[in-house]
């Protein structure tokens, strides 16, 4: 791809952009949300067209691409996240929808359908047949069928964009394996993520975007999360991670006491930690450690079965949520989707939901006027970027979603804030907003529990950390006058039994 540019009206949202995948690589597409990588992914797949001036090339060969039968004639398919499939059909139905083998008399060659699309199956050794009705594989299976049909399709150029979002990590391992079985065969992958893991793991060249422009390119052996991280945002790692706080010396008086918490032992045994006013204390700890449940028993998400927890030195007990909220703790789920965000829902409404009935006038008669100005506030302080508060947030990127629900959080005024996997699903542009924030929160004397998968994070947000193995606090690093947490000692406290 030469030259490719696409304006809307009022955006320039590529500027004579370059892309170039071999034979037998995998190319790492890299940029912050709105850089511009899915506008040029549906170019290629015929969703857009691009603007005059620019030049597709296949094997050496400029092809015109006015739709996405032309993208597919030359041999051009794109796995997306949100998969593009039938349910109610079965493996061989989907491989073959849009193209099916035809009988005398315009019945379907169910025969023909299921024996053409063994070979492919076979050849991703996929664990199922033809006959297999979609709707009961998992998601891992559901791609593989995708996967399998632009191979059947005489694919040679395949895209796949965050392909692991809802997948486990063995799923994770068994599509990286299925990658690498397909560049050894010679078709080009252009693989889109934010996860830099995966980057480091599967990519031979990674191209980034930067606001519409193409950056550059980076081979193998240059790739390293400061090269990609000042490429992406234009800034090295020195200036990502924000722990100014710590510096202006804002830790104060213990905020919440958490002594002896259990859920019974079912997923959390007897856990203690002291928070902060002004300290950012990380949870840490291996999948299935007990991070999440402990968060979700000091919200009152899920009952007590032990234990007592004090909030400014009064007794703090929630029956559920509501309660928390109403006594000064909030909670930003993991899964802002699921339980977090009403997506077809506006970001004003959103960010007023949980403060909309404090802001009500005579007999409950909503104050649109105050709920303006809050979700206007909201917008400035947290740098969301939409086209405006009346946007629906399921429109918005991973990123400004999350701003949207720490937004509506914050409204009530909480003393305690717990976060849970805050940057999971965004870019690192936005990752570094969502750090200034945490910083800027915690400097303001807020109290804030974190818990994160991603060491690096922990180590360059928090100022002390917890961490949790199968259900209890294995011990702490970091704090007051001691040696700064290390990934070392983190992954010390948090795998002891499964190294033993």
């Amino acid at each position: 791809m030469r030259g490719i540019s696409k304006s809307f009206p009022g955006i320039k949202a590529l500027s004579d952009v370059a892309l170039i995948a071999h034979a037998g690589e995998i190319l790492a597409l890299m940029g912050e949300n709105g850089a511009g990588k899915s506008t040029l992914m549906k170019i290629l797949s015929g969703a857009y067209r691009a603007d005059p001036g620019g030049e597709i090339m296949v094997a050496g060969q400029p092809i015109s691409i006015q739709g996405p039968r032309d993208a597919r004639d030359a041999g051009i398919a794109i796995i997306y996240q949100e998969l593009a499939l039938a349910p109610n059909l079965t493996v061989a139905e989907n491989i073959h929808l849009g193209n099916e083998p035809m009988l005398v008399g315009g019945r379907l060659d169910r025969s023909e359908m299921r024996e053409s699309c063994r070979p492919v199956l076979e050849r991703l050794g996929a664990p199922f047949g033809p006959d297999t009705l979609v709707a009961t594989l998992s998601i891992a299976e559901q791609q593989m069928v995708e996967i399998a049909r632009a191979l059947f399709r005489k694919a040679r150029i395949l895209v796949l964009d965050e392909p692991t979002t809802a997948l486990s990590s063995r799923e994770t391992d068994r599509l990286f394996a299925l990658v690498r079985q397909l560049r050894s065969e010679g078709i080009a992958l252009i693989y889109i993520s934010h996860r830099m893991a995966e980057i480091y793991e599967l990519a031979d060249r990674v191209s980034v975007l930067r606001d519409g422009q193409y950056v550059g390119t980076l081979e193998r052996e240059e790739i390293t999360s400061d090269a990609l991280v000042r490429m992406m945002v234009g800034r090295d790692m020195s200036s990502f991670y924000m722990k100014s706080h710590d510096d202006a010396g804002a830790r104060g008086e213990p905020v919440l006491s958490v002594d002896g918490l259990t859920d019974g032992g079912r997923r959390v045994h007897p856990c203690s930690f002291t928070l902060h006013a002004g300290e950012v204390l990380g949870l840490a700890g291996l999948v299935g450690a007990g991070r999440t449940e402990l968060a979700r028993l000091v919200f009152g998400a899920d009952p007590a079965r032990g234990g007592s927890m004090t909030l400014k030195g009064q007794p703090f007990a929630p029956a559920g949520p509501a309660d928390a909220i109403a006594s000064g703790v909030v909670y930003l789920t993991e899964d802002r989707k699921a339980l977090g965000l009403f997506l077809d829902m506006t970001c004003q409404t959103n960010i007023v939901l949980d403060v909309i009935e404090r802001d009500a006038g005579f007999l409950g008669r909503l104050n649109l006027r105050r709920a303006g100005e809050r979700a206007r506030n909201a917008f400035g302080a947290m740098r969301v970027r939409a086209a405006g508060t009346a946007v629906n947030v399921g429109s918005l990127s991973g990123g400004n979603q999350q701003k949207v629900l720490l937004s509506r959080l914050l409204e009530s005024g909480p003393a305690v804030l717990i976060l849970d996997e805050p940057t999971r699903g965004v870019d690192v542009g936005a990752k570094s907003e969502i750090y200034r924030i945490i910083d800027s929160l915690a400097k303001k004397g807020m109290a804030i529990l974190m818990i994160s998968s991603e060491l690096p994070e922990i180590i360059g947000v928090c100022d002390r950390v917890l961490v949790m193995r199968e259900g209890r606090i294995a011990g702490e690093v970091g704090g007051p006058g001691e040696p700064a947490p290390t990934q070392h000692a983190i992954m010390t406290l948090a795998a002891a039994d499964a190294a033993a």
